[in-house]
């Protein structure tokens, strides 16, 4: 038995019947105290099994000193001994050793469990950072633990329509768009939510964030950890708001990078309007540098001719799609990748560069679709949508999306009505929604946490940040001014990194809010030739 399991067991047994019995009647707060319990006796279980950590499968392409296992968690948790679902885990073991002086022991920490966003990320690969600079010190004492949440990847995956038809491309996406287009994608999003609810069935209902935090408890159990030290990044601050909400007295450490706002009134559909109106401020910064490169890329010598030399791009690509693979939908999209980080600018700078030059190649391979990657592809939305529709009331009046997105749009085009067209599905969402958790704790309730913010962030705006540290006492704000990457943690800024592992190793953290000042701009030239690519929401 687990140590960790000596401290839930016993209380957990009495438990167990209680838990049992069926939860679908009743009042919430009869259905809520079914789950606690259910939880309760999960996490037991969970602490007592362990994890059975061994080879990862071959198609993870995991390194020798990742090892893999899974946890089993119940699809319901006011049925605890009910249906389970399995979530695959990956962790690589605490090295022990101080990386800038090899014969100095560092003593283990514990666990440090990734959560990389989304929803929909899969946190798999987290323990290969423990192989990078800005990893290193932090790898010498914690063991460094990912995970793919429920839904993705090998976690019970969920699916929404065929991977083969998923990806459409070319595509073209007007702005403004006509009202033909409008009513095409109305159907587009109806068919899309009648095939979550087709394929996944009475399950479908029990993807959602209260449920992920859940997990994030069984997982702490099952590691063996009394409480948990966590990295949450984007919709992982959210998924870290909400279990600092249910479960403060487990939470040892918890770092909220790139912060959501957790405003009940936000979650989700006011958060999307808020992000669609940040992207036209960053793809604003992306267009000042563009043009402050003229004499490399000759895009515009400011920022609206940059703006042409887009529009022209979209206009031509209409007419004829480049390599018959990219439309004006596709380069949006890639594009948009400038909004999270600004080490693709040169990247995307020189694609768009060379098409309007009369070499579409670069935009092709940035732009295009990649069937061997449409499976993936289409676990990750599937999964986005179930989350952020299951988690919340949306508007299921089209009039209601159309008002506020056409008065949106006029100041912010660039990103507001591909928003629009990733979200839809939620307004005709089969099943019911949950009550957005009002996230917060006192001081004595938790212990410090460490919310970590760039400016100018556009997938997660600053005002995120400030509410987060709001809502949760004792919380300190380390904020990168006049940047704009969408996740700073071991990035390349050592201000934010210092704090980091100084929050992380010693406990220690700056008062309540401190600044660091920006990483350079990146230089100008074709840039880095691969970046992870973010999906279509928070991330």
């Amino acid at each position: 038995m687990r140590t960790a399991a000596v401290h839930v067991a016993a209380g957990s047994m009495l438990l167990t019947a209680l838990a049992a019995a069926p939860a679908g009647a009743g009042s919430p707060a009869a259905l809520h105290a079914a789950e606690l319990r259910g939880t309760a006796v999960a996490a037991a279980r969970a602490a007592d099994r362990g994890i059975d950590f061994g080879a990862c499968p071959a198609g993870q392409q995991l390194p020798g000193t990742v090892r893999c296992g899974t946890v089993r968690v119940p699809l319901d948790y006011a049925r605890p001994d009910g249906a389970q679902i399995e979530l695959a885990v990956s962790r690589a073991r605490a090295t022990g050793r101080d990386p800038d002086d090899g014969e100095r022991a560092v003593p283990r920490q514990g666990s440090l469990v990734h959560n990389p966003g989304g929803p929909g990320a899969d946190g798999m690969y987290f323990p290969v950072s423990g192989a990078f600079p800005e990893w290193k010190r932090i790898a010498a004492a914690y063991d460094l633990v990912g995970y793919a949440p429920r839904g993705v990847g090998r976690s019970a995956p969920l699916s929404c329509t065929d991977p083969e038809t998923f990806q459409q491309a070319p595509t073209d996406s007007p702005v403004p768009p006509p009202a033909a287009h409008k009513r095409e994608r109305i159907e587009r999003a109806k068919a899309y939510a009648r095939g979550c609810a087709e394929r996944a069935g009475a399950s479908l209902r029990h993807y959602h964030s209260l449920n992920n935090a859940r997990d994030l408890d069984v997982l702490r159990a099952a590691l063996g950890e009394n409480r948990l030290t966590f990295l949450g990044s984007s919709y992982g601050t959210y998924l870290g708001a909400l279990y600092a909400t249910m479960f403060p007295s487990h939470v040892r450490r918890m770092v909220f990078d790139a912060a959501v706002n957790p405003d009940p009134e936000r979650i989700w559909y006011r958060n999307n309007l808020d992000r669609s109106a940040a992207f036209e401020d960053r793809w604003a910064d992306f267009r000042a540098w563009a043009a402050r490169h003229h004499a490399v890329y000759g895009l515009g010598a400011d920022a609206r001719g940059v703006q042409a030399s887009y529009e022209k791009a979209r206009a031509r690509l209409a007419r004829e799609p480049a390599g018959g693979k990219v439309g004006p939908e596709q380069l949006q999209a890639a594009l948009s990748q400038t909004a999270y980080y600004d080490d693709l600018w040169p990247h995307r700078a020189h694609a768009l560069s060379a098409y309007l030059k009369g070499d579409p190649r670069p935009l092709v391979e940035q732009a295009r679709t990649y069937p061997e990657a449409a499976a993936e592809a289409e676990n990750a939305r599937a999964v986005y949508l179930a989350v952020e529709c299951n988690d919340a009331p949306w508007p299921a009046d089209w009039a209601v999306w159309d008002r506020d997105n056409t008065r949106l749009a006029r100041r912010a085009p660039f990103e507001t009505w591909a928003g629009v067209w990733t979200h839809l599905p939620c307004a005709y969402w089969k099943g019911p929604r949950q009550r957005p958790l009002d996230v917060r704790a006192g001081r004595d309730e938790l212990p410090p946490t460490l919310v970590l913010a760039a400016e100018r962030d556009a997938a997660a705006p600053y005002d995120g940040a400030l509410e987060l540290r709001r809502r949760l006492a004792g919380a300190t704000l380390v904020t990168e001014r006049d940047a704009g990457s969408h996740g700073i943690a071991g990035g390349p800024n050592s201000c934010v990194n210092g704090h980091l592992e100084a929050y992380l190793l010693e406990g220690r953290v700056p008062g309540r809010h401190a600044s660091c000042a920006p990483h350079p701009e990146p230089e100008p030239g074709p840039g880095p030739r691969t970046r992870p690519v973010p999906g279509p929401g928070p991330r």
